[in-house]
């Protein structure tokens, strides 16, 4: 539709930016669904077989995903910038995930779970560099930030709809009819990428592209840093509930659906906004929302604590996600607005690091301190989030008023 058409223009959506947008939503679905069904499956597995409190377990095994895959991200930037070969190392990347995600259909003990989340995360560290260095090479930075706000949406509405279909395969259909159909959804973006993504290679002729070092000082300062770990901040106070899930239905007196619904609310609200903000930070900067969305965070994680009802639990979780969508976009931009021609993998990699360390670290940090109190893992990322708003505002420069400037 013509009409449809002109809206993307504006913001920035190309037809590489859609097709890679739309193989995101796809890849998250199929991610996002082990969301809910790992706590409930390690909640069934048999004592003998870990000698750890079922929320600590929990925290510990969704916690690996994300430390391998951060971990790696650096190296898999690195090989970005190196091998110049964007789309294959994401349709690796996705056949790692898919791989995993059927296999735990044979799992039945904690280690053979351990070592599937592992798999996932190599995989996950190739694709997230990939995707964003070839979002960076895409976008113009007059529009990139209603872009990968477009790009964020779509990703986002992934991870909205599979903790939904998620809890609801479990409860109907067991766990087998949810891994896969989480397999399933990242099969279909592999193919979704082979046909309708193409690559694009960059220029090699500077110094930056022949280099071949994982960490590479000179790709680094301190708006990158900085907005590296504003996304980590961001990651870590919305995945604190992911390991807790057996306590608030208890609590709360839900279902897994239920929880699903609860938990995906957070992405229905980011889904509602990121494209505006994403696109006013190409005209009001990026630095002050992501202050903003980092000052909301605060109270809204401290509040989950708190909730006594279903109702309370949806509005706070979409509290979050308006929060996180004031993070999200402009940290990426800020980003990319700074990345240098051969180095982009890396660069953007900090971003996705940032990310995949705080998706591993709220379920962790979440599990050792609900031992003390429920409420203190809560407390906790409410005070991250204030400390974080002080170092971005000391730090973080501003991209899109230096241009203007010049």
């Amino acid at each position: 539709m013509p009409w449809m058409k002109k809206i993307l223009r504006s913001i920035g959506v190309n037809r590489a930016v859609f097709a890679l947008s739309v193989t995101r939503l796809a890849d998250a679905m199929g991610n996002s669904i082990l969301f809910i069904v790992i706590p409930l499956y390690v909640a069934k597995l048999p004592e003998e077989y870990f000698d750890l409190p079922v929320p600590v377990a929990v925290g510990l095994l969704i916690s690996l995903f994300g430390f391998v895959n951060s971990a790696l991200q650096p190296l898999m930037g690195a090989l970005v910038d190196r091998l110049n070969r964007r789309k294959l190392m994401i349709q690796i990347g996705l056949a790692l995930v898919g791989t995993g995600t059927l296999t735990f259909m044979l799992a039945n003990r904690f280690t053979d779970l351990l070592i599937l989340r592992t798999l996932q995360g190599v995989g996950v560290a190739l694709t997230i560099p990939a995707s964003l260095a070839l979002m960076a090479v895409i976008t113009q930075k007059e529009t990139r930030g209603g872009a990968m706000g477009f790009y964020s949406t779509l990703r986002m509405i992934g991870f909205a709809l599979g903790p939904v279909i998620g809890g609801y395969l479990q409860v109907h259909y067991g766990f087998n009819a949810a891994f896969i159909a989480g397999a399933g959804f990242s099969f279909l973006a592999m193919l979704m990428i082979q046909i309708w993504v193409h690559d694009v290679p960059v220029a090699e002729e500077t110094d930056v592209s022949r280099r071949f070092q994982i960490f590479d000082r000179s790709l680094l300062n301190a708006g990158i840093l900085s907005a590296g770990l504003a996304t980590f901040v961001m990651a870590s106070s919305f995945s604190m509930v992911t390991t807790l899930e057996n306590e608030f239905n208890a609590r709360l007196s839900i279902t897994a659906f239920d929880f699903g619904i609860a938990f995906s609310v957070l992405m229905i609200g980011r889904l509602l906004v990121q494209i505006p903000l994403g696109r006013l930070s190409d005209f009001v900067g990026r630095r002050p929302l992501i202050l903003i969305g980092l000052v909301l965070m605060a109270p809204a994680t401290a509040l989950l604590g708190e909730v006594g009802s279903m109702g309370q639990l949806v509005s706070t979780r979409l509290f979050q996600g308006v929060a996180s969508a004031c993070i999200a976009a402009p940290a990426f931009a800020v980003a990319a607005d700074m990345a240098r021609t051969g180095g982009e993998g890396r660069q953007m990699s900090v971003i996705t690091m940032g990310f995949g360390l705080g998706l591993a670290t709220g379920p962790l940090l979440a599990g050792l301190l609900a031992v003390v109190f429920f409420e203190l893992p809560f407390l906790a990322g409410g005070v991250m989030c204030l400390i974080c708003a002080l170092i971005v505002y000391r730090y973080m420069p501003e991209t899109i008023a230096r241009k203007r400037n010049s």
